[in-house]
């Protein structure tokens, strides 16, 4: 695994314990701070992937944005 791949790993994984940690508080737990969290994780993957495949990636918080490389040319990954 490439250093920078695993820098996004690594955020990845800090924002789903931090989603994980939330949507177990017993007082009060912020379940729009558990899934924006989420979002987060699921986001810094996507970017790990495409670093990892040396795929070019812009600053984007949309989804559908970061995973459309792999739609596309899916047999090329």
């Amino acid at each position: 695994m490439k250093p920078l791949t695993r820098e996004w790993v690594n955020k990845a994984e800090g924002d789903y314990a931090t989603a994980a940690r939330e949507t177990r508080a017993r007082k009060s737990p912020n379940y729009d701070a558990a899934c924006f969290q989420a979002q987060q994780c699921v986001e810094k993957y996507l970017k790990a992937l495409l670093q990892e495949y040396g795929i070019a990636f812009g600053r984007t918080h949309n989804l559908a944005e970061a995973q459309a490389p792999f739609d596309s040319g899916a047999s090329a990954v």
